[in-house]
């Protein structure tokens, strides 16, 4: 499976000039026409489950919220109408179905555009509460989770993970299993092999997409990694692991006893409001714009990923802690900016969070912390972030410390991306950015 690994290294780790050059990877990761073009207002979406979360969590959230969404000034109105031209342009020069994009200023303005259409057949438009599959960008959530947890003093990133899961019992099988720490896990040097990419799992898939419900719970996916050997010594290598993270969101529910998606809704998504952003965890996901993949894809899937507006083909359930959100750039752009900026959780944590790995000798600017791709001196300088690919949809996710700002797209489709026939994640990153920069310097 090379095209997917190169993908990821492209999409996830922001290598120089964005080239896809390194591992290929896929992170996996009520209908009706009207949902496609809905607007959800203050609609919770299923993000709740109960918890109220801390008081000073909702404060956060209320200070946040207050920060961002004031109205907007003239010259933020012009700069939103720049954005949107240079994503219609870039529309037009590439030709992909749809895409959103939305960016965030230092003083916590948001702005969110769209372009084309949402379902090609149905002719629904895109629009700016359109929602995709944000796929491995739902790896910052699993980060922050795991930072959170060891702020408490719930664990510790340091700790073997045995500590955690040495009952289970496949764990003596895991590659490395007596060596890993939980911080190896999120860094992606464990040395632990990415089951995406194992021609086992490829066939599996092939074969059980159509089941009508997840066909792979996490330790069916942990099963394709066991007995074979490790890739490196733990902690002496890097290799992107979505099965690592399927091991992440075992400790989480482990230790706090409640489910992935219950920690972070109570802990990210209710605080800050991030109203677009649910679990992918069933086939019914509101306002899930169309993803559009080629005919021949490895996985044999339709090349459609919804049966409907809202409704997808087959099962999202298995991404899991892989990635495992449906999501909007607008929420994308805030979660960043709380993220990067320390105001995600309480605590100092951004130390925690951003300390990091090589990922290639080759790349010696190019570094992995927990859950987010560093680079310190890339084409528009120092660059935090996370991109992502599942199927049918490619997001992007970068906050520019130096500037203060965040953007994010997403695009319904992967085709020219996993071929690589196009440079359009790339242009989008740069182009994109740069005419938000170009606002912000003035």
């Amino acid at each position: 499976m090379k095209h997917a690994q190169t993908v990821v290294i492209g999409l996830v780790i922001l290598l120089v000039s964005h080239s896809l050059e390194a591992q290929d990877r896929w992170s996996m990761e009520s209908s009706g026409a009207a949902f496609a073009t809905q607007d959800f207002g203050d609609a919770d979406l299923g993000t709740g489950f109960g918890f109220e979360g801390t008081v000073a969590y909702h404060l956060l959230g209320l200070m946040f919220a207050t920060a961002i969404y004031h109205p907007a000034p003239a010259n933020s109105l012009a700069l939103k109408a720049r954005f949107q031209s240079e994503l219609e342009t870039l529309h037009d020069q590439y030709q992909f179905p749809g895409a959103t994009a939305a960016y965030i200023l230092p003083d916590g303005t948001v702005e969110v555009v769209a372009t084309g259409l949402a379902d090609v057949e149905l002719k629904i438009p895109m629009t700016p509460k359109s929602r995709m599959l944000a796929a491995s960008i739902g790896k910052t959530f699993v980060g922050a989770a795991v930072v959170a947890l060891a702020q408490e003093g719930v664990l510790s990133l340091d700790d073997p993970i045995s500590k955690w899961l040495g009952d289970r019992p496949w764990f003596s099988r895991l590659p490395n299993h007596d060596m890993i720490t939980l911080h190896q896990l999120l860094t992606h040097s464990s040395g632990i092999a990415d089951h995406i990419n194992m021609e086992p799992f490829i066939q599996a898939f092939r074969e059980n997409w159509r089941a009508t419900t997840n066909p792979f719970p996490p330790e069916t996916l942990i099963a394709f990694v066991l007995d074979r050997p490790p890739l490196f010594k733990a902690g002496e290598g890097w290799c992107y692991s979505d099965t690592g993270y399927i091991l992440v969101g075992l400790i989480i529910e482990t230790v706090t006893g409640h489910s992935y998606y219950e920690e972070i809704t109570r802990r990210f998504l209710v605080p800050l409001r991030l109203r677009l952003t649910t679990p992918s965890d069933c086939f019914e996901l509101p306002g899930l714009a169309a993803g559009y993949l080629a005919p021949d894809n490895e996985f044999n899937l339709p090349s459609k990923t919804t049966l409907r507006p809202g409704v997808m083909a087959w099962h999202p359930g298995l991404e899991w802690t892989g990635g495992g959100l449906v999501s909007n750039p607008n929420d994308l752009v805030v979660w960043a900016k709380a993220l990067f900026e320390g105001h995600a959780m309480e605590g100092r944590y951004l130390e925690t969070l951003l300390q990091s790995v090589p990922i290639s000798s080759e790349a010696p600017d190019m570094r992995y912390g927990i859950a987010v791709g560093i680079q310190e001196n890339g084409p528009l300088g120092a660059t935090y972030g996370h991109g992502a690919w599942i199927p049918g949809y490619c997001s992007s996710l970068r906050y520019y410390p130096e500037y203060g700002i965040a953007v994010a797209f997403q695009i319904n489709t992967d085709i020219g991306i996993v071929d690589h026939s196009t440079p359009v994640i790339k242009d989008m990153e740069i182009r994109l950015a740069e005419v938000v920069m170009a606002d912000v310097r003035k």
